[in-house]
């Protein structure tokens, strides 16, 4: 059994035994056997040693301890592998995959040492063999994988949480174990070979090998110190440090930093990145930098100061142990009465011990601490700083400043762009903001130089760091099992945010101009924006110290400092900042009254409306005989209301029936056929073919139809409309961004609440272990709310009073001048306040907001007094009746608004909503406010059969014109748009939101028909809404207004805009309208020629086009003509639309010269100036033909004016083209005229793309090639032309 030429021997012998006999001899020699080939024993050991071993060993199956003794044995220094050691591995690998939740092979794996007595060895000694090599690293992977991966959290049951533990110790002795130079150099030989070959000679193989070798250098990094186990002081190296030391002599360090700096080996950015975290886990920065180069001043200082401290306070101690010596023995001590401290019954307090014991007496001695729940306990700290042996802080000091110097930049850069695409892990952005803290902090300490850290030095990076802040802040409270997770990751992202502004800080002193440059500009775009601002305040309210530790809450602290003192110093510099402004403006939804009239309007009898009808109906009937009526300007619906234009047939009723109220027929006929077309299903307002007669019989009933009106709100009192807005939480809310200027006392007043001061108040006790800036920004932050902003009574608080008297007290009080100081200032201004209001000692008790604060020093009742004019009247005894007898009336109504009803029916002074609630319970008629919430307030979470309900709606409605307003009209449980967006989007039924916009009809233009047909066409187009990505609170009901702005003006509207450009030209206004026409024009032809579709801005460059951009009638015109100005706070200048297309754009140009077209249009000859061109389709011979080039090349002889000549030939063919539609639509329009007004308007098209060639079918092409040359017409060509550009704007 002991032959070493028989390996399997003994394994096969021990699972015989093991699988059927239990004949404890041959176990016994089974197992001396596998010891003394395992341990190099050279004796044998006694059968008892053996089973007494075999009992740790008797939880390992026995298929794996025969596949462990199959890999080899060690003789000495050297390994002998066995034959089949690489199928061994292959097992164990496949062992691994198939273990159970317990992780049972990876305990006995880790017990039994395969790693440390077989792997290591056969990694060290066999790499030439590729094959075994490649699978031990495959396998050494899988066994060093964190703990935490491996159960996926910490365990909670006992029994579980202990397999854990074993894992984590295991790995722990792995750590170890792989803390050798020689390992290391391995790996790092192999990691060159495979990096010195290209990418045309690298294998898939090479690059997984390449993976494999950084996620076992991760892994092993990964492994935690067991700081109990080690017992290691600073400056003594630890498992870690040797870990380190053995990766710096490998020569692992440099491959590392060429796999950084490397554009080729950007694949492996973001291992490198996680290792390089790992490498400085427990080291601080600022004391990296500082290695080498002596002690500091500043550490001197900081030294001698806790020195005398604790010098202080052992004085102190001593000093108390001096005065508690007495001459007696300590059992002659006596017992004392305490006259005035009554115990638990009706007599003194009798006290045991010395006098000198009395100062410490207290109630709570000997009782208990009351015990506090888990869930409520506060955070621990997680990160521990120590400091490693010198020659490994040398190491890393060296590595950061050339890893800054060569490889920070481009490693960011590659990592920032994989998180972007989404090429990464989740959580991988942790890595990257711990790397931009802790590298930018060292080159703030080491030597400052910005350019090392330019790439995350911008204002895009504040922007992600900020977005990562908001998500984990929201996340945490959400995903409440995984807060403290989330609390984590957000103090990585806070470390992030603070050094970036403390590197934009040091910026200000560089002596560079340029650097300092660069410092302003980031500030100014960092203070302009709302969210940074905002941030701090959102962070301080939402504090938890059972999730937040308070290394969290002193690096916020000492971020808002710094923000703070920033802020000031920036708002000094420039006397007065504008910044932007975000307010939420709710819209109410409007109430529609059954049967009712609106206020503004006045009731009709019926007989009165019998007596209007003659006249109305004779200007009808004459309007409907009149051939010249057209009803293409008149829109019959409110394409910027939230209401689905389906769902606005009856405001189209109202606007007909006042009309006809007002004396306006016309008006009402167009806006009745106009209705007609809009909503033809039904014929609601008449079939198509509906006579004059017919059309007043409907107009007649319209008019004497009791048709439902809107309710207009009731003006009343800012404060009463602002209480009714919070209650409405199905209001839709328009989120207006403006600018004002910065106040920053203002700013400062925003800090000033309880739940904010409470936060500083929880640091300022830990100040005996806070450092000195800490401290100080304590200090600093509670003296700007108490003396700056005169709120000295907000920190009229007993805990922090206690604080006061505790530092007072303090021996070492003298090392605290600045708290001592401020403490002295509060409790001064507190007894000079109690001297006056005797109530300031009750207030002690109580956190307190700013209205208290104003209360206590300026008198109760002031704020009540102060705002006395815009309280409500009180309810008078009548007025009570009716409440009462109306909510008696209407209470057990059902689906009815209760206070809806009310309110309608009060007729005494207007109340709100909230008034009328609280007196109902104030009168004991309801029992609570909850009463009366309103029924969809309350709906959060989705059940299944909502979202079974949902995807059934989305997939039955997903082919009509408006899903969203469908879905929202037939579901059950009724919800607001933005809930409904937000879910369809988390169930996957739409990938974005423009896929829910609802399509509009449009009118085309009289020209866009053929055969002048003016009908309406069934020309579908999305809205063109797009979202703004810089407003995250806003809802998504806006998402359904309608961008008018972007739509030209079409048909009828050109007659007003021409008319207003002719007064415009008579106001001296020719040459802006002349300058206005050719930006649209040159838009016109760069968007036919390069399919250029963005919004382009229209930049005045002359002081009289800058004067007319800034005249009111001009702005009108630009209005009329769908022209869109600019975001307030965002944009400078008007801009042409980026939906409009180069027939859109020049028909907008034609309509400014309509009045001078008019002139013109008896004349049937063109100006003499204006070139000729020939129809395409004539026949010319190729020496005839000439380019583009060649027909406008310009002579050398020039006039004065050949500058001007592009716009007046530009004018000339918009001039054509509009007068040839005319004459068309009139039937005035002869062969050879249009033929030869076709012909200029076809060369317009000479330079059409490729693609809207592709879209002529071959028929039509044919069809226009043959007939052109005999009717000298191209009707068909300006027809197809017509149907090209319909379907470019529908794509």
């Amino acid at each position: 059994m002991s032959n070493p030429d028989l390996p399997h021997e003994w394994a096969k012998n021990a699972g015989y035994v093991c699988g059927g006999y239990r004949s404890l001899r041959i176990l016994g020699l089974c197992l001396q056997d596998y010891l003394a080939r395992r341990f190099h024993l050279l004796s044998p050991l006694p059968v008892l040693l053996a089973l007494g071993l075999w009992c740790v060993l008797d939880t390992m199956n026995c298929e794996l301890l025969a596949t462990c003794s199959a890999l080899g044995y060690l003789e000495g220094d050297i390994y002998h592998k066995e034959p089949d050691c690489l199928e061994s591995v292959k097992d164990l690998i496949r062992y691994l995959r198939h273990e159970d939740e317990s992780r049972d092979v990876r305990r006995q794996l880790g017990a039994a040492q395969i790693l440390q007595s077989d792997l290591l060895p056969i990694l060290t000694q066999h790499r030439q063999d590729k094959p075994l090599f490649d699978a031990v690293i495959r396998l050494m992977v899988n066994l060093t994988q964190p703990a935490l991966l491996c159960f996926g959290s910490v365990p909670k049951d006992p029994s579980v949480r202990h397999h854990f533990l074993q894992v984590l110790t295991h790995l722990q002795t792995y750590k170890e174990a792989f803390a050798s130079e020689k390992t290391f150099g391995v790996l790092s030989e192999t990691l060159y070979e495979l990096l010195q070959l290209g990418w045309e000679d690298r294998q898939e193989e090479d690059n997984l090998l390449i993976e494999r070798i950084l996620l076992l250098v991760r892994n092993i990094l990964h492994v935690p110190a067991d700081l109990e186990q080690e017992k290691r002081i600073d400056d003594d190296a630890s498992i870690h440090d040797r870990l380190l030391w053995a990766i710096h002599l490998s020569g692992m360090d440099d491959l590392l930093l060429f796999l950084s700096s490397s554009s080729a080996e950007q694949q492996w950015s973001l291992h490198v990145l996680e290792i390089v975290s790992l490498m400085f886990r427990d080291q601080n920065p600022e004391q990296l930098a500082g290695v080498g180069q002596g002690r500091l001043a500043q550490e001197r200082s900081t030294d001698m100061a806790e020195l005398e401290v604790l010098r202080q306070r052992e004085m102190a101690e001593k000093r108390t142990r001096a005065l508690q010596r007495s001459n007696r023995h300590s059992r002659f001590g006596g017992s004392y009465i305490v006259q005035g401290l009554k115990s638990i019954g009706e007599r003194d307090v009798i006290f045991h011990k010395g006098l000198h014991n009395l100062r410490n007496y207290s109630s709570d001695l000997g009782k208990q601490p009351r015990r506090v729940p888990k869930r409520r306990q506060a955070a621990q700290e997680l990160s521990v700083h120590r400091r490693s042996a010198l020659n490994v802080r040398l190491f890393l000091r060296d590595f950061c400043s050339e890893f800054l110097e060569n490889c920070y930049n481009p490693l960011m850069g590659a990592v920032k762009d994989h998180l972007l695409r989404e090429r990464a892990q989740q959580h991988d952005e942790t890595y990257y903001m711990w790397a931009l803290a802790f590298f930018m902090a060292f080159n703030r300490a080491a030597s400052f130089r910005p350019g090392f850290v330019s790439e995350t030095l911008s204002v895009r990076t504040f922007h992600f760091v900020e977005q990562n802040l908001t998500n984990y802040y929201e996340m945490m409270l959400t995903d409440r099992k995984e807060a403290a997770s989330w609390a984590r990751r957000m103090h990585l992202a806070l470390k992030a945010y603070q050094e970036l502004l403390a590197t934009v800080n040091e910026m200000d002193i560089c002596p560079d101009e340029a650097v300092r440059e660069s410092s302003r500009i980031i500030k100014n775009n960092i203070f302009y924006m709302m969210e940074y601002r905002e941030l701090f305040l959102a962070l301080f309210r939402k504090f938890d110290e059972r999730f937040h530790p308070r290394s969290f809450l002193r690096d916020l602290v000492e971020t808002t400092h710094l923000f703070l003192k920033m802020l000031e110093r920036f708002c000094r510099s420039r006397g007065n900042l504008m910044v932007q402004n975000k307010r939420k403006k709710r819209k109410k939804k409007k109430k529609v009254q059954d049967q009712g009239v609106a206020p503004g309007n006045v009731s009709h009898s019926p007989g009165e409306l019998e007596t209007l009808w003659p006249a109305l109906e004779e200007q009808l009937l004459r309007c409907a005989q009149d051939p010249e009526f057209r009803t293409d300007s008149i829109i019959p619906f409110d394409a910027a209301s939230e209401v689905p234009v389906e769902e606005q047939r009856v405001e189209a009723m109202v606007r007909i029936q006042d009309s006809l109220l007002a004396g306006q027929a016309p008006q009402a006929l167009g806006l009745l056929r106009s209705a007609r077309e809009v909503w033809p299903e039904g014929n609601v307002f008449g079939s198509p073919v509906t006579s004059p007669g017919e059309e007043m019989q409907l107009l007649k009933q319209i008019l004497l139809a009791p048709l439902p009106r809107q309710q207009e709100p009731i003006e009343g009192d800012a404060d009463e409309e602002e209480e009714e807005e919070e209650e409405e939480e199905e209001e839709l809310q328009v989120v207006q961004v403006s600018e004002k200027e910065f106040n920053f006392l203002d700013y400062l007043k925003r800090f000033a609440c309880s739940t904010i001061v409470r936060a500083y108040v929880l640091l300022l006790r830990s100040y005996r272990q806070n450092s000195a800036h800490t401290n100080h920004c304590v200090a600093k932050m509670l003296h700007r709310l108490a003396h700056d902003l005169g709120m000295e009574a907000l920190l009229f608080q007993l805990s922090l009073f206690c604080l006061f008297n505790q530092l007072l007290s303090d021996p070492a009080a003298g090392a605290y001048k600045e708290l001592v100081t401020f403490a002295k200032y509060i409790l001064g201004k507190f007894f000079a306040l109690a001297a006056v209001n005797q109530k300031a000692f009750v207030e002690l008790l109580f956190w307190k907001n700013t209205a208290v604060v104003r209360e206590m020093t300026q008198g109760y009742g002031s704020v009540d007094s102060g705002s006395s004019n815009h309280r409500a009247a009180a309810w008078s005894p009548e007025e009570e009746a009716q409440l009462q007898e109306l909510y008696l009336a209407h209470k057990d109504v059902e689906g009815q608004d209760v206070v809806g009803t009310i309110l309608a029916h009060l007729k005494t002074v207007p109340r709100t909503r909230r008034q009328v609630i609280h007196h109902l319970v104030q009168m004991g008629l309801a029992d609570s406010v909850k009463d009366f919430q309103r029924k969809g307030t309350q709906i959060v979470l989705w059940t299944e059969d909502q979202e079974l309900e949902l995807q059934r709606l989305y997939e039955e409605f997903q082919g009509s014109d408006d899903v969203l307003g469908h879905i929202m009209k037939n579901i059950t449980a009724k919800r607001s748009r933005a809930r409904i967006v937000d879910k369809l989007l988390a169930l996957g039924l739409v990938s974005e939101r423009r896929q829910l916009y609802k399509k509009r009809r449009k009118k085309l233009a009289p020209s866009c028909m053929p055969n002048g047909d003016a009908s309406l066409k069934g020309s579908w187009q999305e809205d063109p809404e797009e979202e703004e990505e810089h407003l995250p609170e806003e809802e998504s009901e806006e998402e359904e207004e309608e961008d008018l702005e972007a739509e030209p003006v079409q048909g009828s509207s050109f007659l007003s805009a021409g008319n207003l450009g002719q007064s415009l030209r008579q106001e001296g206004l020719s040459a802006p309208l002349l300058w206005l026409q050719n930006c649209l024009i040159r838009a016109a032809d760069d968007r036919q020629e390069g399919g250029c579709s963005q919004a382009i801005p229209l930049v005045p460059l002359t002081e009289e086009n800058e004067d007319a951009m800034e005249n009111g009638q001009f702005q009108h015109l630009l209005r009329k003509l769908g022209i869109r100005p600019p975001i307030p706070g965002q944009e400078t200048f008007w801009r042409i639309p980026a939906k409009w297309s180069s027939t859109q754009l020049r028909r907008v140009a034609i309509s400014l010269n309509q009045q001078e077209e008019e002139e013109r249009e008896e004349e049937p000859e063109l100006h003499p100036g204006a070139p000729v061109e020939h129809h395409p389709s004539e026949e010319h011979s190729p020496s005839e033909e000439h380019s583009p080039s060649e027909e406008h090349r310009p002579s050398e002889e020039h006039s004065p004016s050949e500058e001007h000549r592009p716009s007046k030939e530009h004018r000339a063919k918009a001039l054509r083209a509009l007068l040839s539609a005319r004459k068309k639509k009139a039937g005035r329009v002869s062969p050879e005229v249009t033929s030869e007004e076709e012909t200029s308007g076809d060369k317009e098209w000479k330079r059409v793309s490729k693609k809207r060639e592709l879209l002529d079918s071959d028929e039509e092409g044919a069809e226009g090639r043959g007939q052109a040359p005999e009717l000298r017409t191209p009707v068909l060509h300006k027809k197809k032309r017509f149907q090209i550009q319909d379907d470019d704007d529908d794509d």
